[in-house]
């Protein structure tokens, strides 16, 4: 018993054609890879350099130490 595909060929064969004609790296290719690769990455080093910074200045001025 076949199944049949659960997208249909043409549909298949013209995404391989649109990205196969993109010029950008294979990891941006999609049209959300730009938010995973580098909006994330980006958010989260940002966040930790904030992080980093804060504890720096905390422990420089003697803020929030435990009793």
């Amino acid at each position: 018993m076949s199944e049949p595909p659960f997208v249909p060929r043409e549909k298949l064969i013209e995404k391989q054609k649109y990205f196969q004609s993109i010029h950008k790296h294979t990891y941006l290719k999609g049209r959300y890879d730009m938010i995973t690769s580098v909006a994330i990455p980006l958010a989260l080093a940002g966040s930790a350099l904030f992080l980093i910074g804060r504890g720096i200045y905390n422990m420089s001025h003697g803020i929030g130490k435990k009793e």
